[in-house]
């Protein structure tokens, strides 16, 4: 394929934009290369500024569950923005996303709406600070909660990539309130606490992890953190930016029938619009301002276009009641081809999957935290990309992103990547 058109667009990016991009993993410093820029997608596809068709396995990294240029959200948003695109007043259709997740959700009272994931984990931090009264959290290496200075600690995904886990800018004083935990390692989690005991205000989670390719949680681990944050008043976050609204209509606290306190939501409840949530009972909600002391604010928090975009998304899903169980099947359907072609070539590889999440791992170790994630072989992954992007397939440029499938997928595009796998695999022997 010829990238012409994307390799002069990232020369003049990078002259007014730092490295050409205004999100790290862009910039294909894990794979090597020109990144490509993107023109137009539709489904399940994405055709870029050279007139290159790929079959999409990222999905905006995950919000397109139902593909890309969804006609009900594209048709929501035309329709709202002929209204206004912004008011810094309140609407209607705010309270009407609110209700909708409120009732799809377990456990929930109460949301609030913000525009990003990274602002609904920091967010919910200070929350769970302001009500426990006290400063410490727990947070686990490899997961990555956004980059507020509190969880810039052995964070996943772009972080690992470009060698800085513990980010320059993040005071001491910060970090010192940050414990960090090994992820399915319950026993590490209760020493920390036992080390801290009445200090920490709340454990922060992926429930599947998604920034260190997808890690599902071991067997009793969230039962037993649940456990732990009970004995010792400690709040429960689940970071579900990720799998929130994907894994299942209530995300993974539906999945696995464990209940957080708190709740971060982003992707796919904004539509593919900028927008985060986080929620939880009314007595923890409550303390947010301007019912209680927690200020937290936001001048396009609410934006009509996005709770419009989110509104039609979650609809949606509530409606279909068979969805889920599409993207598990499809899901499963790759997954299975993929380890026969592996296999078939000999290749050492791992798969860990979690609904329509799954990643790839080229090492015959199980992957079940940040420090075994980190034993795949990087180099054989970057001719695995590129290979997959010749051949009109395209994933996340890094190891340690976990590929989100759409419902806009068929059988037909799912044959097509095995069989581009089986092509690209020879390169890898």
């Amino acid at each position: 394929m010829l990238y012409q058109r994307s390799s002069r667009l990232f020369a003049e990016a990078e002259k007014v934009i730092p490295g050409g991009v205004n999100s790290p993993v862009r910039a294909f410093r894990a794979v090597g290369g020109t990144p490509i820029f993107v023109k137009s997608a539709k489904g399940a596809y994405l055709y870029d500024e050279d007139g290159n068709r790929l079959i999409d396995y990222i999905n905006s990294w995950g919000p397109m569950i139902l593909g890309h240029a969804y006609d009900p959200v594209v048709e929501a948003i035309t329709e709202k923005a002929k209204l206004g695109t912004s008011f810094g007043m309140p609407t209607e259709l705010e309270t009407e996303i609110a209700a909708l997740a409120v009732s799809m959700v377990p456990g929930i009272d109460k949301i609030r709406f913000v525009n990003s994931g990274t602002e609904a984990c920091m967010s919910a931090v200070r929350l769970a600070r302001g009500f426990t009264k006290r400063d410490k959290i727990i947070k686990f290496a490899g997961c990555y909660h956004g980059h507020s200075d509190s969880f810039l600690i052995q964070a996943g995904s772009g972080a690992i990539t470009f060698g800085t886990p513990n980010s320059p800018g993040v005071t001491a004083g910060t970090a010192k309130d940050t414990l960090l935990a090994t992820y399915n390692d319950l026993d590490n989690v209760r020493r920390l606490i036992d080390a801290n005991p009445k200090e920490i205000a709340a454990i922060i989670i992926e429930p599947v992890a998604g920034n260190m390719g997808c890690i599902a949680p071991a067997e009793g681990f969230l039962e037993g953190l649940r456990a732990l944050c009970d004995a010792d008043g400690i709040l429960l976050i689940f970071d579900e930016v990720m799998t929130g609204f994907r894994l299942a209509k209530g995300g993974a606290q539906e999945l696995f029938s464990i209940q957080a306190d708190i709740v971060a939501f982003g992707k796919v409840i904004g539509g593919g619009l900028p927008v985060g949530a986080f929620a939880a009972r009314a007595e923890i909600m409550n303390y947010l301002a301007p019912l209680g002391p927690v200020y937290q604010a936001g001048t396009l928090s609410g934006n009509p276009l996005a709770m419009a975009a989110g509104l039609a998304m979650l609809r949606q899903l509530n409606a279909d009641g068979n969805i889920f169980n599409r993207l598990e099947e499809k899901t499963a359907y790759l997954e299975k081809g993929i380890r026969e072609v592996l296999t078939a070539h000999a290749i050492a590889h791992t798969i860990n999957r979690v609904g329509s999440m799954i990643s790839v791992h080229f090492d015959h170790r199980p992957v079940t935290d940040f420090k075994s994630a980190g034993n795949g072989d990087n180099e054989r992954f970057r001719k695995f990309f590129h290979g997959l992007v010749e051949a009109g397939v395209y994933i996340a440029p890094s190891a340690y992103e976990t590929w989100f499938i759409s419902d806009a997928l068929t059988y037909d595009d799912l044959d097509f990547t095995i069989a581009a796998i089986d092509k690209v695999a020879k390169s890898l022997i």
